[in-house]
């Protein structure tokens, strides 16, 4: 069971690059279809999408030996991921004050 445990560890990264383009592809659509309603969050969501690909992205390439990665790189990426993501949430939050009527 060790080894299964392992194998996954290796090829999980890759895995998560190809969920991660699927959402990209459906963020795209939607980015595209959608006009009507407030986009600003979901743009900043998508930044954090991006910004994951690139921890990803760098992550394989640690893995493969190609670059060497500080150990500071993916807390400095996962800290601007959740800090744009409460700004989306707190920016959706202000807009629904300012438009909502009550």
């Amino acid at each position: 069971m060790t080894y299964l445990g392992e194998y996954l560890g290796m090829v999980a990264p890759y895995y998560n690059l190809v969920f991660v383009a699927i959402v990209i592809a459906l963020f795209i659509f939607f980015f595209k279809r959608e006009k009507r309603i407030y986009l600003k969050p979901w743009k900043l969501i998508f930044c954090t999408i991006l910004i994951y690909v690139v921890e990803e992205l760098l992550t394989v390439l640690d893995k493969a030996n190609i670059i060497d990665l500080s150990v500071l790189v993916a807390p400095i990426l996962e800290m601007a991921m959740i800090t744009i993501v409460i700004y989306a949430l707190l920016s959706q939050q202000e807009w629904i004050k300012k438009n909502v009527k009550q």
